[in-house]
């Protein structure tokens, strides 16, 4: 009798040799800023959770695949792996042109682009590190370089630029007027974090106030809260 020999089961972390693409997600707010953005685009793509808070990512397993050790990335369909929620937002769109989130014409991308950068080099990083010199300090003490002192004033200049770029808001309704981008999601989802760790934004700006109520409308909103649903067996 000739007994059928399966082959040994590859771990979510192991290249296969006919990869295909897998998103890597976690309960954070870049991968929230993907989330958010493969649903704005009607995307389903498999996924597989990975724990930031037990420091899984910090493992050699996840290591090996983003050796930056954050999440989230994207491993393409080639075994080869993609990392940083903005440049995997960039090669998606690429790849799935429409809806466009980023832009159709050059000047459409030129112009998501310029907020985009305006939001993460003036907030979303002030927030970022702020968080980790604060309410995150426990868990990220031992991981990297911290300096408690610096949290509040970072936070203090994370609603200085958000008041400078409430000023250059323009008609609206979104950063790119009509067009709703990837640095709407980019800015909210920041935004959100902000008011649960103790960095609550002023909500009577005239511009970003009302901004953040019509984004937070948004299907996409609520739904990006939750996690991917995982592949992992």
């Amino acid at each position: 009798m000739i007994v059928p020999v399966r082959p040994p089961r590859l771990s979510f972390f192991e290249p296969h040799p006919r990869a295909m693409m897998l998103i890597y997600d976690a309960q954070s707010p870049a991968p929230r800023c993907l989330r958010m953005f493969l649903l704005e685009k009607q995307l389903r793509l498999p996924a597989t959770t990975i724990d930031v808070m037990t420091g899984e990512n910090r493992q050699p397993p996840y290591l090996a695949i983003n050796p930056a050790g954050q999440t989230p990335a994207l491993r393409l369909d080639d075994g080869t792996t993609l990392a940083e929620a903005v440049a995997i937002a960039e090669y998606l769109e690429e790849r799935h042109p429409e809806p466009a989130l980023i832009g159709r014409t050059p000047e459409q991308r030129a112009q998501t682009r310029q907020w985009w950068r305006r939001v993460e080099l003036n907030i979303t990083e002030f927030i970022h590190n702020a968080y980790h010199y604060a309410e995150g300090l426990a868990r990220f003490e031992p991981r990297i370089p911290v300096a408690p002192e610096a949290a509040d004033g970072l936070k203090r200049v994370a609603r200085d630029r958000l008041q400078w770029l409430d000023g250059l808001f323009g008609p609206g309704p979104y950063l790119c007027g009509e067009r709703f981008t990837a640095a709407d999601i980019w800015l909210y989802v920041w935004l959100d974090f902000g008011e649960s760790v103790n960095q609550p934004f002023d909500h009577g700006l005239p511009r970003i106030g009302p901004w953040f109520e019509r984004v937070t409308a948004r299907p996409s909103a609520a739904l990006s809260r939750a996690l991917l649903p995982s592949s992992r067996a």
